[in-house]
């Protein structure tokens, strides 16, 4: 074959090579699609996983190591979990029967009110508001019976996080190096595009949930010593709410506290008032040193990617919303680090 010949025909499959790479890797973003949701939560359950699963590669194979490592997970993590949040919803529920037997009522409410100086019609504000409230609760009652009806759904999804955790708890290795394989990175960008993830997975999944933790527990035992019913279903509140910036454990206390207050418990209204914000506070402190031991995540990118995360990827968008937008930061970085010393070696 001429050497003409053999361009062309390099040229030939270089050409259909590449269609064929973007087909494929077209229809299998599609498949990843339908279940992206549940493959992000095995992504980061992966990552948490991770260490452990290298600790028992130490005694046993992979495979055994995943399947232990994904069976202790669910009777030592998911049950409790799936426990407490059973409690809680229960509490919740009996914590609205506990608000009457409290004595508050529109009528009690509105006489605290008069006490110290401010006259306000209940009645009338309820009548004013009333379709928007009769709406909202429509709305709730159709979020509810959506979440019922995709439960088959769901449990699918989760068949799909199971199996994609144990590929990665078993194969994870392997997945990275054809990863690096197939990019066609430098050695340099490859190891920077690792490790700047990582460390933003770390401050995003571990960190964040840390701080949630801590608040959530510091103020479910404060609830507790004023006697709060619903302790538990309160606590929980807590976590997910501190999850989000800027609401945090203030979005439990100060409601709580103004319950104290309303049924005539000023005492422990202001001791709640008082340790909530001590609470509220400690995030100033935590977080830095928890989220941004790194150095590689700032509040700024944890805010817009909690949020956007949420709107695109549902609940696991509080976790991997942060690490994509400081990923796609990082990969801008590095673009212009690479072009900034092509035009310098020209």
């Amino acid at each position: 074959m001429t050497e003409q010949g053999d361009r062309q025909h390099w040229f030939s499959d270089h050409v259909v090579l590449s269609i064929l790479a973007v087909v494929s890797g077209v229809l299998g973003l599609l498949f990843v699609f339908t279940q992206l949701q549940y493959i992000l939560l095995a992504i980061v359950l992966a990552y948490v996983l991770a260490p452990a699963q290298r600790k028992l590669e130490r005694h046993t194979s992979s495979a055994p190591a995943a399947l232990i490592l994904i069976s202790l997970s669910v009777f030592v993590l998911f049950i409790p979990v799936a426990y407490l949040l059973t409690v809680a919803i229960q509490q919740g529920l009996g914590l609205l029967t506990a608000l009457q037997e409290g004595g508050l009522s529109l009528d009690t409410v509105q006489d605290r009110i008069e006490t110290i100086g401010y006259v306000i019609d209940l009645d009338l504000l309820y009548a004013t508001y009333q379709e928007p409230i009769a709406t909202g609760l429509q709305r709730l009652a159709t979020g509810a019976v959506t979440v019922i009806g995709g439960l088959p759904g769901m449990l699918i999804g989760l068949t799909v996080t199971v199996f994609v955790l144990f590929a990665l708890l078993r194969d994870g290795e392997q997945f990275v190096t054809w990863l690096q394989s197939i990019v066609p990175l430098s050695d340099h960008v490859e190891r920077e595009l690792i490790r700047e993830p990582d460390a933003l997975m770390w401050a995003s999944v571990i960190g964040n949930v840390a701080v949630a933790g801590v608040q959530a527990v510091l103020l479910g035992i404060g609830l507790a010593l004023v006697g709060m019913p619903g302790v538990v279903f309160l606590t929980v509140a807590t976590f997910v709410l501190t999850l989000l910036p800027l609401v945090g454990a203030f979005g439990v206390w100060l409601p709580v506290s103004g319950y104290l207050l309303a049924i005539g418990r000023p005492t422990a209204a202001v001791l709640l008032f008082v340790y909530g914000s001590v609470v509220s506070a400690s995030d100033i402190y935590l977080r830095p040193a928890i989220i941004n031991r790194s150095g590689a995540i700032n509040v700024a990118t944890i805010v817009v990617g909690i949020f956007g995360g949420i709107v695109l990827f549902g609940a696991i968008g509080l976790f991997v919303g942060p690490v994509i937008l400081g990923g796609s930061k990082v990969v801008l970085d590095l673009f212009a680090q690479e072009r900034a010393d092509s035009t310098v070696g020209r």
